[in-house]
């Protein structure tokens, strides 16, 4: 398992399980650029993830080669820095001091890494807690693929934002929200929220909501015109600790917004009406 240690929310993101606050350096994004990726397949008969992940990869990847192995030929292979590899990872975040874990999509390179959270993460993405349903999160994996790949070609070709703060960034995309059409799900809006005459009242751009079958056809066919919210929450699973909330575009794979709050009675699972305060004010 990984564990996240850092506080701040970039490393929360960025830097899934390393203990020193490590961030990507330029070599280590060189380096990634001259392996073959390989994509962890999971043991699972049952998840249809190794079904979505191949047809993911042949649709969405072309910054380097890939190709597929199972989880017993990754503990050979990590320890190989001619490789990188996307993996689906448990998480836990030692500062939260809760039972929570949760599920991350990671881009690490491969090296002597005696350790699994040893190996330096070019992008690491939450999809979801760790006992949610899988198809709470697997309609949106070409997305997240498209932005990993995405951030690496950022990052190789702006490297000084991986030292600063790579949400400042993602979060100066904010503004042009306000010329999208904003998809979210129904059962991801807060109670304050949770109907188009409530958010109206709070957010004065286009919004629409949606289904999971909208969002996955605007993904699939790159619509410029929509950006979606991706939320991973305890889903009515009994832990409550975080809940992400993450803007991203259907064409582009930016991230527009990206934030998150502990669940309590005041905040519950959901994009909170201060969030789309946020999405204004900003």
């Amino acid at each position: 398992m990984k564990k996240i240690f850092a506080v701040s929310i970039l490393f929360a993101l960025f830097r899934a399980g390393i203990a020193q606050n490590y961030v990507p350096s330029r070599q280590d994004i060189d380096a990634f650029f001259t392996t073959k990726t390989l994509v962890v397949l999971e043991d699972n008969p049952l998840m249809e993830y190794n079904q979505i992940i191949k047809k993911v990869m042949k649709q969405e990847w072309n910054i380097t080669e890939y190709d597929f192995i199972s989880s017993s030929d990754f503990e050979e292979k990590r320890k190989s820095p001619q490789f990188s590899f996307i993996y689906m990872a448990k998480v836990s975040f030692e500062a939260d001091k809760t039972d929570a874990e949760y599920r991350f999509l990671h881009l690490s390179l491969g090296g002597d890494y005696f350790r699994l959270n040893e190996m330096p993460d070019i992008a690491a993405v939450p999809l979801s807690y760790y006992d949610v349903e899988e198809d709470n999160y697997a309609y949106k994996l070409a997305i997240l693929v498209r932005f990993m790949q995405m951030h690496a070609k950022l990052i190789k070709e702006h490297p000084e934002i991986v030292s600063a703060n790579v949400f400042k960034h993602y979060n100066d995309n904010i503004k042009d929200i306000r010329d999208k059409t904003l998809y979210i799900l129904e059962n991801e809006l807060s109670p304050e929220v949770n109907s188009a005459a409530r958010i109206k009242k709070v957010y004065p751009y286009k919004f629409r909501i949606a289904t999971k079958e909208e969002i996955e056809k605007a993904i699939e066919e790159r619509n410029p015109d929509v950006v979606f919210l991706h939320k991973v929450g305890p889903e009515g699973t009994k832990l409550n600790a975080r809940c992400y909330k993450i803007i991203i575009g259907a064409a582009d794979a930016n991230f527009y917004y990206f934030d998150y709050h502990k669940i309590s009675d005041k905040n519950p699972d959901g994009f909170l009406e201060t969030d789309f305060k946020n999405l204004v004010k900003k």
